[in-house]
């Protein structure tokens, strides 16, 4: 049983506080038993390395006989976090609890086969222990690529595919470069190691592709260093021109333990963290192809000088396709930047929209209406203003409900837009008050009134109820001197006069003289 302490900091941190909590993590990891003693395990095999060295047997026998432990450690860790974890994240290390299993037999069974028979020594493993290394990383390639990504489009996911398999392309033109050697004589272990190393650092790259990986950075970090120590430690023996020297023999252990103490960071974490898993934004993009390019045009140049060969022909074959990935990531990401600009122009649409008109009956809202009645004064036309104020609607709030009300509101909107001409415009100011723009006379506007009264005498079907339309209209017609506000304010000396009258008709307001 786990015994869960209480996260260091709890809310909002900000940088003083994240440093700080950044600093109690350090510390507790540096305090941390097992990585401690996982540490302290691999720098006696590496103090041995160097005082075994040169007799080969002695050296590979430490190699194999160093390695269960970590192993173990590896297996337990990943079983206890996938204990604290729920849903895909509990099934991913799970997966990796299964992976240490294999390791541990894998690495146990080549330890025995070492003591047995020192004759077969040798840093690569045998069939057996090759068989449980490349099936265990092979879980968590799997695990990692069908670990879900729910946010994701098609297309998106679709361009990570591609980056994955950039990637894993890249990995392999390298791997072919420096192990696919016709003069070596382990050729195809060899091959399988190096095929390995590059499925984890593939695994690995993966994670921080994701956007949502299933481990926190700080548990990631050493899994990825191991990967990569892998491939250091292949490609060192390939150089080697004759026995391994203790370097390379540490460089290949050190793998075991960077690997082993991802799950066990990740354990801590999960104590210490409110949100101990990935929970870090996917970028928009990813330079990781272009350097998978840039690694085979390097292994390209590397292997020139030795003419041309089956390697060769690998390079380029990889290289090709590694530039046809690529192009294909490029096409789709020119969709999505169409997409995007077609997106981004349907928001400024909706929001010009939203700035300019009345969310709930569609008409200009009193914004837009004096804009345009500003613009039609200064442009010197001949404009009317026509305000219309709904009689007795508060009594149809009280009596039937704001969404009556409302009803009522949308209803007079579409009478009229039904009623007024084209150039003309109609605009809710606010409430139950309505305006009309005419760019014409006063006479042309009180016959626009009168069309306006004429519409709301026929009711309002609301609920199964005709609800009648009551309304007062002032009309004000501009002057050269007058401005957006003294125009409107004509219109509401006129309406309140009809509103006064009592019988909702329109009056017009004719400005006094000099």
């Amino acid at each position: 049983m786990i015994r869960r302490r209480r996260p260091i900091f709890d809310g909002v941190i900000g940088p003083d506080g994240q440093a700080r909590r950044w600093g109690e993590h350090a510390r507790s990891l540096a305090r941390d038993r097992l990585l401690l003693f996982g540490t302290a395990w691999t720098l006696i095999a590496g103090i041995l390395f160097f005082l075994l060295f040169p007799d080969t047997d002695s050296l590979v026998r430490v190699f194999w006989l160093f390695q269960p432990p970590l192993d173990l450690i590896l297996a337990v860790c990943s079983w206890r976090v996938h204990r604290l974890a729920t849903g895909p994240i509990r099934r991913f290390w799970l997966v990796m609890a299964g992976v240490g299993t294999l390791f541990t037999l894998g690495d146990s069974y080549q330890a025995a086969l070492t003591l047995a028979h020192p004759e077969r020594s040798s840093t690569t493993g045998g069939s057996i222990q090759t068989a449980c290394f490349s099936i265990g990383l092979l879980a968590v390639v799997v695990a990692m690529l069908v670990y879900p990504h729910p946010n994701r489009t098609g297309r998106e996911r679709l361009a990570f595919w591609l980056d994955s398999a950039t990637l894993l392309v890249g990995g392999a033109v390298v791997a072919w470069c420096f192990a696919g050697s016709s003069d070596n004589p382990d050729i195809l272990g060899t091959l399988v190691v190096a095929g390995v190393s590059i499925c984890g650092t593939f695994a690995s790259v993966k994670m921080m592709l994701s956007g949502n990986a299933p481990m926190h950075k700080l548990a990631a970090f050493p899994m990825l260093a191991s990967a990569i120590a892998m491939s250091v430690g292949v490609f060192l023996g390939r150089f080697a021109h004759t026995e391994l020297g203790p370097l390379v023999y540490f460089v290949r252990f050190l793998p075991s333990l960077l690997i082993a103490a991802g799950p066990r960071v990740q354990e801590i974490l999960a104590h210490l963290e409110p949100a101990p898993f990935g929970d870090r934004r996917r970028k928009p993009y990813s330079l990781l192809p272009y350097g998978s390019m840039a690694m085979a045009f390097g292994a390209l140049i590397v292997i020139l000088p030795y003419g041309v060969d089956g390697r060769l022909w690998g390079v380029v074959a990889g290289l090709g396709l590694i530039c046809a990935l690529v192009a294909a990531r490029q096409l789709v990401a020119f969709h999505d930047n169409t997409a995007l600009i077609g997106r981004l122009r349907e928001h400024e649409t909706r929001l010009r929209h939203q700035a300019q008109f009345d969310g709930l009956t569609g008409l200009a809202n009193r914004t837009h209406f004096h804009e345009r009645v500003a613009d039609a004064l200064a442009a010197g036309r001949p404009v009317s203003v026509l305000l219309i104020d709904l009689d007795g609607f508060k009594a149809v709030n009280d009596t039937m409900g704001h969404a009556a009300g409302d009803a009522l509101l949308v209803a007079v909107g579409d009478k009229l837009r039904a009623t007024v001409r084209d150039e003309d415009l109609p605009a809710r100011l606010g409430g139950d008050e309505f305006a009309v723009l005419l760019p014409a006379g006063e006479t042309r506007a009180e016959l626009t009134a009168e069309r306006i009264l004429a519409a709301f005498r026929t009711p309002v079907d609301i609920a199964g109820l005709a609800v009648p339309v009551n309304a007062s209209i002032g009309v004000a017609g501009a002057t050269p001197t007058d401005d957006v506000e003294s125009l409107l304010h004509h219109a509401d000396v006129a309406m309140y006069a009809a509103k006064g009258s009592g019988k909702g008709i329109w009056k017009t307001h004719v400005p006094a003289l000099a």
